[in-house]
């Protein structure tokens, strides 16, 4: 699972892949639509790839998160994140249960469930054995 060119642009909704660098700042595809746009160099960007949940004891990246929802759904898709705040938390609550309920916010939730969505409808969520193994020896 690769998630180094893929970003989320702060007041855009959905996920974009990073293509190449423009003068000005940058071209990006969106996932949902496959339609490809500049953004300028003064957009807030969030690089998946740093991207963490607040956990009681340790930040938990993303790229965890998600390898936790795929092999629970055998890599299908997951709640939606139109579902109630409570059943949001109840999810990750399973799948992540030391999560910090006091700085994860219900906005944090549905972020987390519609990204794991249209990374899975994508095909962009492949577990690899290493990501695998890697899993493993934590628990």
């Amino acid at each position: 699972m690769d998630l180094t060119k893929i970003i989320a642009i702060s007041g855009k909704p959905g996920l974009y892949k990073l293509i190449s660098q423009a003068k000005a700042g940058f071209i990006v595809e969106d996932l949902d639509k496959g339609k490809k746009t500049s953004i300028s160099a003064h957009n807030n960007v969030s690089l998946l790839e740093n991207v963490a949940i607040y956990g009681m004891s340790e930040e938990f990246p993303l790229k965890d998160v998600f390898i936790k929802i795929f092999k629970k759904e055998n890599g299908g898709p997951t709640i939606s994140h139109k579902e109630s705040g409570a059943k949001l938390r109840a999810y990750l609550e399973e799948i992540l249960p030391d999560y910090d309920e006091g700085r994860v916010y219900d906005s944090d939730l549905k972020k987390l469930f519609q990204w794991y969505n249209i990374l899975q409808s994508k095909g962009m969520l492949e577990v690899g054995e290493e990501e695998q193994t890697d899993e493993n020896t934590e628990e």
